[in-house]
Protein backbone atom coordinates (compact mmCIF):
# COMPACT_ATOMS: atom_id res chain seq x y z
CA UNK A 1 0.00 0.00 0.00
CA UNK A 2 1.79 3.22 -1.29
CA UNK A 3 1.35 6.12 0.85
CA UNK A 4 0.99 8.83 -2.00
CA UNK A 5 -1.61 7.79 -4.44
CA UNK A 6 -0.75 6.54 -8.22
CA UNK A 7 -1.60 8.62 -11.12
CA UNK A 8 -3.25 6.88 -13.43
CA UNK A 9 -2.82 9.79 -16.41
CA UNK A 10 -0.27 12.54 -17.23
CA UNK A 11 -1.21 15.25 -15.16
CA UNK A 12 -2.26 18.51 -16.76
CA UNK A 13 -1.97 22.04 -15.90
CA UNK A 14 -4.55 23.04 -13.99
CA UNK A 15 -7.29 24.48 -15.84
CA UNK A 16 -6.30 22.91 -18.95
CA UNK A 17 -7.67 19.42 -20.32
CA UNK A 18 -11.04 19.22 -18.29
CA UNK A 19 -13.79 17.46 -19.58
CA UNK A 20 -16.65 19.85 -21.23
CA UNK A 21 -19.28 20.43 -18.64
CA UNK A 22 -22.66 22.46 -18.55
CA UNK A 23 -24.56 23.86 -15.76
CA UNK A 24 -27.45 21.35 -15.79
CA UNK A 25 -24.69 18.34 -15.78
CA UNK A 26 -22.67 20.37 -12.45
CA UNK A 27 -26.44 20.48 -10.82
CA UNK A 28 -27.21 17.19 -11.32
CA UNK A 29 -23.68 15.92 -10.14
CA UNK A 30 -23.62 18.13 -6.83
CA UNK A 31 -27.48 16.38 -6.66
CA UNK A 32 -26.16 13.36 -6.86
CA UNK A 33 -23.63 13.88 -3.96
CA UNK A 34 -25.04 16.04 -2.09
CA UNK A 35 -28.07 14.41 -1.36
CA UNK A 36 -26.03 11.93 0.28
CA UNK A 37 -23.70 14.15 2.30
CA UNK A 38 -26.84 16.14 3.38
CA UNK A 39 -29.01 12.42 4.92
CA UNK A 40 -25.58 11.68 6.74
CA UNK A 41 -24.98 14.91 8.17
CA UNK A 42 -28.67 14.92 9.62
CA UNK A 43 -28.02 11.69 11.21
CA UNK A 44 -24.47 12.70 12.47
CA UNK A 45 -26.23 15.99 14.28
CA UNK A 46 -29.14 13.54 15.45
CA UNK A 47 -26.76 10.96 17.38
CA UNK A 48 -26.58 12.77 20.70
CA UNK A 49 -30.84 12.20 21.13
CA UNK A 50 -30.07 8.27 20.45
CA UNK A 51 -27.02 7.25 22.60
CA UNK A 52 -25.22 7.39 25.91
CA UNK A 53 -23.13 10.17 26.60
CA UNK A 54 -19.92 8.05 26.49
CA UNK A 55 -20.73 7.54 23.20
CA UNK A 56 -21.48 10.79 21.89
CA UNK A 57 -17.82 11.91 23.40
CA UNK A 58 -16.41 9.19 21.35
CA UNK A 59 -18.30 10.24 18.30
CA UNK A 60 -16.46 13.43 19.07
CA UNK A 61 -13.21 12.44 19.37
CA UNK A 62 -14.06 10.27 16.10
CA UNK A 63 -14.68 13.78 14.21
CA UNK A 64 -11.92 15.19 16.03
CA UNK A 65 -9.13 12.86 14.57
CA UNK A 66 -11.12 12.74 11.43
CA UNK A 67 -10.29 16.75 10.86
CA UNK A 68 -6.79 15.85 11.84
CA UNK A 69 -6.27 13.18 9.62
CA UNK A 70 -8.06 15.00 6.38
CA UNK A 71 -5.43 17.54 7.21
CA UNK A 72 -2.59 15.45 7.13
CA UNK A 73 -4.19 14.33 4.10
CA UNK A 74 -3.70 17.33 1.91
CA UNK A 75 -0.20 17.23 2.73
CA UNK A 76 -0.07 13.18 2.07
CA UNK A 77 -2.41 12.59 -0.76
CA UNK A 78 -3.02 15.88 -2.60
CA UNK A 79 0.51 17.51 -1.97
CA UNK A 80 2.73 14.18 -1.94
CA UNK A 81 4.64 15.19 1.00
CA UNK A 82 4.05 12.56 3.92
CA UNK A 83 4.94 13.98 7.25
CA UNK A 84 6.60 12.31 10.58
CA UNK A 85 5.57 15.68 12.48
CA UNK A 86 2.43 16.84 12.20
CA UNK A 87 1.07 16.07 15.85
CA UNK A 88 3.31 19.01 16.30
CA UNK A 89 0.77 21.87 14.75
CA UNK A 90 -2.23 19.82 16.32
CA UNK A 91 -0.56 19.99 20.01
CA UNK A 92 0.36 23.62 19.33
CA UNK A 93 -3.37 24.02 18.29
CA UNK A 94 -4.36 22.75 21.78
CA UNK A 95 -1.75 24.17 24.00
CA UNK A 96 -3.13 27.21 22.60
CA UNK A 97 -6.67 26.64 22.96
CA UNK A 98 -5.89 25.56 26.24
CA UNK A 99 -3.76 28.52 27.27
CA UNK A 100 -6.41 31.22 25.90
CA UNK A 101 -9.71 29.42 28.15
CA UNK A 102 -7.86 29.39 31.05
CA UNK A 103 -6.52 33.26 30.98
CA UNK A 104 -8.48 34.66 28.59
CA UNK A 105 -11.72 33.22 27.29
CA UNK A 106 -13.54 29.75 26.79
CA UNK A 107 -16.22 31.51 24.81
CA UNK A 108 -16.98 29.75 21.18
CA UNK A 109 -15.77 30.26 18.63
CA UNK A 110 -12.45 32.19 20.76
CA UNK A 111 -10.29 29.15 21.22
CA UNK A 112 -10.30 27.05 18.22
CA UNK A 113 -10.24 30.27 15.99
CA UNK A 114 -7.19 31.32 17.79
CA UNK A 115 -5.98 27.43 18.00
CA UNK A 116 -6.19 27.58 13.86
CA UNK A 117 -3.94 30.45 13.67
CA UNK A 118 -1.11 28.81 16.27
CA UNK A 119 -0.58 25.86 14.22
CA UNK A 120 -0.77 28.08 10.59
CA UNK A 121 2.02 30.33 12.29
CA UNK A 122 3.96 27.31 13.93
CA UNK A 123 3.81 25.38 9.83
CA UNK A 124 4.90 28.63 8.27
CA UNK A 125 7.36 29.28 10.74
CA UNK A 126 8.74 25.10 10.40
CA UNK A 127 7.49 24.63 6.75
CA UNK A 128 9.92 26.77 4.89
CA UNK A 129 12.58 24.54 5.56
CA UNK A 130 11.30 21.24 5.31
CA UNK A 131 9.14 21.86 1.91
CA UNK A 132 12.47 22.59 0.48
CA UNK A 133 13.74 19.47 1.01
CA UNK A 134 12.15 15.81 -0.30
CA UNK A 135 12.02 12.34 0.04
CA UNK A 136 13.74 11.10 3.30
CA UNK A 137 14.79 14.55 4.10
CA UNK A 138 11.77 16.00 4.11
CA UNK A 139 10.08 12.89 6.38
CA UNK A 140 13.32 13.39 9.26
CA UNK A 141 13.19 17.08 9.34
CA UNK A 142 8.94 16.56 9.97
CA UNK A 143 9.85 13.89 12.18
CA UNK A 144 12.67 16.22 14.22
CA UNK A 145 10.30 18.80 14.81
CA UNK A 146 7.60 16.53 16.30
CA UNK A 147 9.88 15.72 18.29
CA UNK A 148 11.28 19.20 19.44
CA UNK A 149 7.62 20.00 20.06
CA UNK A 150 7.06 17.30 22.00
CA UNK A 151 10.30 18.27 23.99
CA UNK A 152 9.16 22.08 24.75
CA UNK A 153 5.83 20.82 25.31
CA UNK A 154 7.34 18.56 28.57
CA UNK A 155 10.20 20.91 29.57
CA UNK A 156 8.32 23.96 29.46
CA UNK A 157 6.28 23.16 32.93
CA UNK A 158 5.81 27.01 33.97
CA UNK A 159 3.82 26.78 30.53
CA UNK A 160 2.02 23.61 29.56
CA UNK A 161 2.79 21.89 32.98
CA UNK A 162 4.92 19.84 31.44
CA UNK A 163 4.58 15.89 32.06
CA UNK A 164 1.46 16.20 33.99
CA UNK A 165 0.03 18.18 31.32
CA UNK A 166 -2.09 20.94 30.84
CA UNK A 167 -5.48 21.20 33.06
CA UNK A 168 -8.36 22.53 34.74
CA UNK A 169 -9.27 24.35 31.16
CA UNK A 170 -12.62 25.92 31.57
CA UNK A 171 -16.00 24.28 29.48
CA UNK A 172 -16.51 26.10 26.26
CA UNK A 173 -18.73 28.19 26.64
CA UNK A 174 -21.56 29.41 24.20
CA UNK A 175 -23.55 32.81 25.36
CA UNK A 176 -21.81 33.00 28.51
CA UNK A 177 -23.17 29.74 29.29
CA UNK A 178 -21.01 26.65 29.67
CA UNK A 179 -21.23 23.67 27.37
CA UNK A 180 -21.32 20.85 29.95
CA UNK A 181 -24.00 17.83 28.57
CA UNK A 182 -21.94 15.85 26.02
CA UNK A 183 -24.46 16.07 23.87
CA UNK A 184 -23.96 20.10 23.26
CA UNK A 185 -20.22 19.65 23.04
CA UNK A 186 -20.56 17.00 19.91
CA UNK A 187 -22.80 19.87 18.23
CA UNK A 188 -20.18 22.05 18.60
CA UNK A 189 -17.62 19.69 17.66
CA UNK A 190 -19.72 18.41 14.72
CA UNK A 191 -20.25 22.16 13.28
CA UNK A 192 -16.99 22.92 13.37
CA UNK A 193 -15.78 20.09 12.15
CA UNK A 194 -17.61 20.69 9.36
CA UNK A 195 -16.61 23.56 8.53
CA UNK A 196 -13.06 22.24 8.44
CA UNK A 197 -14.40 19.24 6.06
CA UNK A 198 -15.59 21.55 4.00
CA UNK A 199 -12.74 23.95 3.90
CA UNK A 200 -10.32 21.30 3.00
CA UNK A 201 -12.38 20.15 0.75
CA UNK A 202 -12.65 23.69 -1.35
CA UNK A 203 -9.08 23.97 -0.83
CA UNK A 204 -8.15 20.07 -2.54
CA UNK A 205 -11.14 20.89 -5.73
CA UNK A 206 -9.78 25.06 -6.20
CA UNK A 207 -6.90 25.11 -8.95
CA UNK A 208 -4.59 25.21 -6.47
CA UNK A 209 -5.30 22.14 -5.40
CA UNK A 210 -4.91 21.01 -9.09
CA UNK A 211 -1.71 22.78 -8.59
CA UNK A 212 -1.03 20.68 -6.07
CA UNK A 213 -1.88 17.35 -7.51
CA UNK A 214 0.19 18.30 -10.54
CA UNK A 215 3.46 19.43 -8.57
CA UNK A 216 2.80 15.95 -6.88
CA UNK A 217 2.87 13.89 -9.73
CA UNK A 218 5.22 15.68 -12.20
CA UNK A 219 6.93 18.39 -9.86
CA UNK A 220 9.57 19.06 -13.14
CA UNK A 221 6.64 19.62 -15.96
CA UNK A 222 5.17 21.96 -13.33
CA UNK A 223 7.44 24.21 -13.05
CA UNK A 224 8.41 24.18 -16.77
CA UNK A 225 5.03 25.39 -17.13
CA UNK A 226 5.75 28.67 -14.55
CA UNK A 227 4.78 27.16 -11.35
CA UNK A 228 6.44 27.63 -8.21
CA UNK A 229 6.82 23.88 -6.26
CA UNK A 230 8.00 25.48 -3.20
CA UNK A 231 5.32 28.32 -3.09
CA UNK A 232 2.50 25.50 -3.59
CA UNK A 233 4.29 23.53 -0.90
CA UNK A 234 4.96 26.19 1.52
CA UNK A 235 0.96 27.66 1.16
CA UNK A 236 -0.17 23.51 1.49
CA UNK A 237 1.93 22.88 4.44
CA UNK A 238 0.47 26.14 6.55
CA UNK A 239 -2.89 25.34 5.64
CA UNK A 240 -2.70 22.27 6.41
CA UNK A 241 -0.89 23.05 10.06
CA UNK A 242 -3.79 25.56 10.41
CA UNK A 243 -6.37 22.88 10.06
CA UNK A 244 -4.49 20.76 11.90
CA UNK A 245 -4.34 23.75 15.02
CA UNK A 246 -8.46 23.49 14.64
CA UNK A 247 -8.71 19.98 15.22
CA UNK A 248 -6.37 20.64 18.46
CA UNK A 249 -8.43 23.30 19.54
CA UNK A 250 -11.42 21.37 19.25
CA UNK A 251 -9.79 18.36 21.28
CA UNK A 252 -8.62 20.58 24.12
CA UNK A 253 -11.92 21.89 24.56
CA UNK A 254 -13.46 18.46 24.94
CA UNK A 255 -10.89 16.48 26.92
CA UNK A 256 -10.01 20.10 28.96
CA UNK A 257 -7.02 18.55 29.76
CA UNK A 258 -3.72 18.69 27.01
CA UNK A 259 -0.56 16.04 27.40
CA UNK A 260 2.94 16.49 25.51
CA UNK A 261 1.93 12.65 24.23
CA UNK A 262 -0.83 14.80 22.07
CA UNK A 263 2.21 16.27 20.23
CA UNK A 264 4.73 13.15 20.24
CA UNK A 265 5.71 11.13 17.27
CA UNK A 266 3.03 8.46 18.33
CA UNK A 267 0.19 10.67 17.14
CA UNK A 268 1.83 11.46 13.80
CA UNK A 269 2.21 7.84 13.08
CA UNK A 270 -1.25 7.36 14.13
CA UNK A 271 -2.71 10.04 12.08
CA UNK A 272 -0.36 9.08 8.90
CA UNK A 273 -1.90 5.23 9.49
CA UNK A 274 -5.48 6.75 9.56
CA UNK A 275 -4.14 8.23 5.80
CA UNK A 276 -3.37 4.93 4.60
CA UNK A 277 -5.81 3.05 5.95
CA UNK A 278 -8.31 5.47 4.23
CA UNK A 279 -6.91 6.18 1.32
CA UNK A 280 -4.55 8.64 0.64
CA UNK A 281 -5.73 11.87 -2.00
CA UNK A 282 -9.66 10.88 -1.27
CA UNK A 283 -9.85 13.07 1.48
CA UNK A 284 -13.07 11.25 3.05
CA UNK A 285 -11.14 8.28 3.24
CA UNK A 286 -9.07 9.06 5.84
CA UNK A 287 -12.45 10.18 8.17
CA UNK A 288 -12.93 6.24 7.70
CA UNK A 289 -9.06 5.22 8.86
CA UNK A 290 -9.86 7.99 11.79
CA UNK A 291 -12.68 6.09 12.81
CA UNK A 292 -11.35 3.12 13.28
CA UNK A 293 -7.97 4.37 14.67
CA UNK A 294 -10.03 5.67 17.59
CA UNK A 295 -12.38 2.78 18.00
CA UNK A 296 -9.23 0.32 18.19
CA UNK A 297 -7.07 2.49 20.36
CA UNK A 298 -9.46 3.97 22.31
CA UNK A 299 -12.69 1.87 22.68
CA UNK A 300 -11.41 -1.73 21.68
CA UNK A 301 -8.23 -1.44 23.00
CA UNK A 302 -8.89 -0.88 26.98
CA UNK A 303 -11.23 -4.58 26.45
CA UNK A 304 -8.35 -6.18 25.35
CA UNK A 305 -6.45 -5.91 28.30
CA UNK A 306 -4.06 -3.05 26.52
CA UNK A 307 -3.40 -5.41 23.54
CA UNK A 308 -4.81 -1.87 21.25
CA UNK A 309 -1.92 -1.28 19.14
CA UNK A 310 -1.53 -4.94 18.57
CA UNK A 311 -4.96 -5.26 17.06
CA UNK A 312 -4.34 -1.93 14.95
CA UNK A 313 -1.16 -3.75 13.91
CA UNK A 314 -3.12 -6.53 12.21
CA UNK A 315 -5.83 -4.77 10.95
CA UNK A 316 -2.83 -2.37 9.38
CA UNK A 317 -1.63 -5.22 7.62
CA UNK A 318 -4.71 -7.11 6.82
CA UNK A 319 -5.72 -3.52 5.22
CA UNK A 320 -2.06 -3.65 2.99
CA UNK A 321 -2.89 -7.45 1.43
CA UNK A 322 -6.55 -6.74 1.22
CA UNK A 323 -7.17 -3.56 0.37
CA UNK A 324 -4.47 -1.47 -1.85
CA UNK A 325 -6.43 2.04 -1.95
CA UNK A 326 -7.48 1.99 1.59
CA UNK A 327 -10.92 1.88 2.86
CA UNK A 328 -12.45 4.48 0.56
CA UNK A 329 -11.52 1.77 -2.39
CA UNK A 330 -13.54 -0.34 -0.81
CA UNK A 331 -16.24 1.97 -0.55
CA UNK A 332 -15.85 2.98 -4.65
CA UNK A 333 -14.66 6.53 -3.44
CA UNK A 334 -11.69 6.11 -4.89
CA UNK A 335 -12.14 6.80 -8.91
CA UNK A 336 -10.87 3.79 -11.10
CA UNK A 337 -8.00 4.58 -13.38
CA UNK A 338 -8.76 6.73 -16.21
CA UNK A 339 -8.06 5.17 -19.72
CA UNK A 340 -6.41 7.85 -21.74
CA UNK A 341 -8.02 9.35 -25.14
CA UNK A 342 -7.24 7.44 -27.83
CA UNK A 343 -4.51 9.12 -30.53
CA UNK A 344 -3.04 11.34 -27.09
CA UNK A 345 0.27 12.41 -27.12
Amino acid sequence: MSVIPDSSVEPAAPGTGAATTTPASRGSMLLRRGAPLLVLVVALAAMPLFVAPFTANTLSRILIFALFAVSLDLLVGITGLPSLGHAAYFGVGAYTAGLVSIHWTSEAPVPVLLAAVAGAVAAAATGWLAVRSGGVYFLMLTLAIGELTHQLATRLSSVTGGSNGLFGIPSIRVGGEPMILAGFVYWYVLAVALLGFLGLWLVAHSPFGGALRGIRDNEPRMRSLGYSPFRYKFVAFILAGGFAGLAGGLFAGLLRIVNPSDAAFTTSALMLLAVVLGGAGTLWGPVLGAAVVVLVRDTFGPQLDGHGPLLLGIVFVVAVYALPRGFAGLAGLVPRRRRAPAGAA
